[in-house]
């Protein structure tokens, strides 16, 4: 892809250094060389005796407080609050017949859980749902490949920034690895006394024939089933920032947001914070875990997580943004992506389980996003 398409995108890919951090959404973000690393609730204080429009930045664990980079070399965009496209009929990005599900299967040196312990984990999940243990659980599952080439994360985040412009694209560091992603997901924005979170839950796929598509995208909007899922999604949004705001508002009834290879029911949150404003960052850790990607009661379906899932989700599905001295910044959740290590690749994918889920289903999704990705990381 060429410089002039990807634009500010391209500045920000072009000046990230390995050891730092990459996150941009259709080139607002930053990107950093390595610097130092301080623990995330200290981050404002550290960023008060950093140079001028520093930045602390990177991706969070799912679960624990985490640390973020205050990177030695930075570059800055900031434009805020560009409107994601919601329900435009453009031709998706399909990948479901470039390479087989078999090849994604045979490339993979393990995954956890197995299809098998999947499907049965989100059979237990549906019948504690439906027990009224618990509303929504998010279970997800990992494979990791050995891509027989030395992975680049520039050049894994190019291809996913090209696939999708409208994704929030991320590189940071993950234990001796990179975490590498395109997420579709707005966890919270601020700037200034504005407030934005963008939640998403509930899916189905694209489809490459339009009248099919638009079906698709009707039946998901139609279906009870996943307007259930995310509405559980929204109301743990709206009680988390009311509190925290003088005024706010969201859509009154979700609406379709496509991405490449997925329709996304959607609910758009605006509003302005009271003074004093809590840091984008504060505003971050409180969303999250958002039912969208741990469940509600959160209690019940973090530890319904740790049952059944098998395997530490490490920055999977954690806050990954920037957050500035004055308490200004963007926080998208990482999803849509992997963690790369030398000729190595974990890849993560997760569907959201409630009392209707189907286990064959579910794991469609799963295997679906993860064809999706490793499509990219392919030609990436």
């Amino acid at each position: 892809m060429s410089a002039e398409r990807l634009g500010g995108s391209f500045d920000l890919l072009a000046a990230w250094q390995p050891g730092g951090v990459f996150v941009d959404h259709e080139g607002i973000g930053v990107a950093t060389g390595p610097g130092r690393w301080v623990a995330a609730q200290e981050a404002i204080a550290a960023l008060a005796d950093a140079p001028e429009g520093a930045v602390a930045s990177g991706a969070l664990p799912f679960e624990g407080s985490g640390s973020l980079l205050i990177g030695d070399s930075q570059v800055r965009r900031s434009d805020p609050f560009v409107t994601a496209r919601i329900g435009k009929p453009v031709a998706p990005t399909l990948v479901t017949g470039v390479i087989p599900a078999e090849a994604f299967r045979q490339a993979a040196l393990a995954t956890v859980p197995p299809s098998s312990f999947y499907e049965g984990a989100v059979a237990e999940a549906s019948r504690r749902v439906r027990a009224g243990e618990l509303r929504k659980v998010v279970l997800a599952r990992t494979i990791e490949v050995d891509a027989e080439r030395e992975l680049d994360p520039r050049r894994l985040a190019h291809r996913l920034r090209a696939v999708d412009p409208h994704a929030y694209t991320f590189i940071a560091p993950a234990g001796d690895g990179a975490l590498v992603g395109a997420s579709p997901e707005l966890l919270v924005s601020r700037h200034g006394v504005e407030v934005r979170a963008n939640p998403l839950a509930g899916s189905a796929a694209r489809a490459g024939d339009p009248a099919t598509d638009r079906a698709n995208a009707e039946r998901l909007g139609a279906s009870a089933k996943d307007r259930e899922e995310h509405a559980v999604v929204v109301e743990a949004v709206a009680a988390t920032l009311q509190p925290l705001c003088e005024s706010l508002t969201w859509d009154p009834e979700p609406v379709l947001q496509e991405t490449p290879n997925v329709w996304h029911l959607s609910t758009r949150f605006r509003g302005r914070l009271r003074e004093p404003a809590p840091t984008a960052l504060d505003l971050a850790r409180a969303l999250h875990p958002t039912p969208a990607v741990g469940g509600a009661p959160s209690n019940a379906a973090l530890a319904t997580i740790a049952q059944l899932e098998g395997f530490d989700r490490g920055a999977y599905a954690g806050p990954v943004g920037w957050v500035d001295a004055d308490g200004n910044g963007d926080w998208a959740i990482a999803l849509r992506c992997a963690r790369l290590n030398g000729d190595r690749a974990t890849l993560y994918a997760g569907a959201g389980i409630v009392g209707a889920s189907d286990p064959a289903a579910e794991l469609e999704e799963t295997e679906r996003k993860f064809g999706a990705f490793l499509d990219a990381l392919r030609w990436g």
